[in-house]
């Protein structure tokens, strides 16, 4: 009995510091989009394309961890505001390559930092060591949480949930609840 509050301790703590994690960047991302008017996946997708040169979506999915969907749903959207460029590739036409325009290099001269402020001094106040752990977690973390399509849920069966969320002494809100 007590190894099982222990590990509903555990789960719940997780839980907590995940939604600290999420809430704080939530927070940073509205202050984001308050500044410069694009989102922070819209900043990251343009960031790589500055990083990448004239790159194809599907680079840009792999490079930003974003599905395919996603990164052509936000390179229309740069489009339709001019921050993005896309061409067909000069020998094989059925590739497509996005570039950054001047308005897009432009952007992200003025874009604030991706990340809090404060966040970021405390962080490199850390000795490289600590960095590499912390990173070195985070993505550890960010790989058990991931699954293979990031659209669809994991397939498991009421059954299986039942014992795991009836554990938890709290009640998720629903979408609705928001």
């Amino acid at each position: 009995m007590v190894e099982k509050q222990q590990k509903k301790r555990e789960f719940l703590d997780v839980l907590v510091a995940l939604r600290q994690i999420i809430r704080a960047t939530d927070l940073h991302s509205k202050y984001v989009m308050k500044v410069c008017g694009l989102t922070v996946p819209q900043l990251v997708v343009l960031l790589a394309i500055e990083e990448l040169g004239a790159v194809t979506v599907r680079q840009i999915s792999h490079h930003v961890s974003l599905s395919q969907a996603t990164v052509t749903t936000i390179l229309n959207r740069l489009e339709t505001r001019d921050f993005i460029k896309r061409t067909r590739n000069a020998t094989d036409k059925r590739v497509v390559n996005s570039c950054l325009t001047d308005k897009g290099r432009e952007i992200l001269v003025d874009t604030p930092p991706l990340m809090d402020g404060h966040f970021m001094r405390r962080y490199q106040m850390l000795d490289v060591a600590k960095r590499g752990e912390i990173l070195e977690t985070l993505q550890h973390v960010a790989h058990l949480m991931a699954s293979d399509d990031v659209d669809t849920c994991p397939s498991v069966s009421d059954d299986e949930l039942d014992p795991i969320l009836s554990s938890f002494p709290i009640h998720l809100e629903s979408s609705q609840d928001r």
